[in-house]
């Protein structure tokens, strides 16, 4: 009887650590942090402001935010570019009510590099949208965010990524399986260049679809394998929530 509690103790344990399951993993002499989760089965959110409208900025404070309601974090990282004021510099939906409207126009900066992308959570599956596919879809996501630029578009790397640059920053991204049921959010633990790391979605998490998130300012949170990253506060955060213990 106690080997059968003890059995039955392992899969509930198994089961609450596949919430999120994340990894280290190195390509072509790049170190990285990989997390993924079933868009199906997992609550996916994005957050910006707390229940007052004031900026939440830090992992800490979603996690304040979250334990009023009974939840907490599974997993989470910076989302998307933003102002100095820390609003999102593009396309933004919380809870299914828009915050910032599309922009897709070419523009200075990575977010103006097109083809960049939407990042959509909708019922049962998550997708990385180009931009204007996006807007002529005009799909009903519960939560969006705008980046940018696409780090991998129908299985190819963005056109204006080149083998030789010497642009090289810690980032961070997510890309997408076709169903929309796989979500893989990865960053760089070493200084990477764009070719480099959309060649990380393309050839090793195998997403036909990837965006890229940010890059210096990159943050990971993600318990699981013990790590917190903390600096200046963010814009928006993506997350998995999960009932609190």
């Amino acid at each position: 009887m106690i080997r059968g509690f003890l059995a039955l103790g392992a899969v509930l344990w198994a089961a609450e650590a596949a919430a999120v399951d994340c990894r280290d993993l190195v390509h072509e002499e790049n170190r990285y942090t990989v997390c993924e989760v079933d868009a199906g089965t997992e609550d996916l959110r994005l957050f910006l402001n707390d229940a007052q409208g004031e900026l939440l900025g830090q992992f800490s404070a979603v996690e304040s935010e979250l334990a009023g309601e009974g939840g907490r974090l599974a997993f989470a990282m910076n989302a998307g570019m933003y102002h100095d004021d820390r609003s999102p510099v593009g396309h933004y939906v919380e809870n299914g009510a828009e915050v910032t409207r599309v922009i897709a126009n070419p523009g200075p900066g990575n977010f103006g590099l097109l083809p960049n992308g939407v990042f959509c959570i909708r019922q049962g599956r998550a997708d990385v949208i180009e931009t204007l596919r996006y807007v002529e879809a005009q799909p009903e996501c519960r939560f969006a965010s705008q980046s940018g630029p696409m780090l991998v578009i129908d299985g190819e790397l963005h056109p204006r990524f080149l083998p030789d640059s010497t642009s090289r920053y810690i980032r961070n991204g997510v890309g997408t399986s076709e169903d929309g049921q796989r979500v893989v959010f990865a960053i760089s633990d070493d200084y990477v260049t764009f070719h480099e790391f959309g060649g990380l979605f393309r050839d090793v998490l195998k997403t036909p679809q990837a965006l890229y998130f940010d890059g210096n300012i990159s943050r990971l949170y993600a318990p699981q394998i013990d790590r917190s990253d903390v600096g200046f506060s963010l814009g928006p955060i993506v997350g998995v929530v999960e009932a609190a213990q």
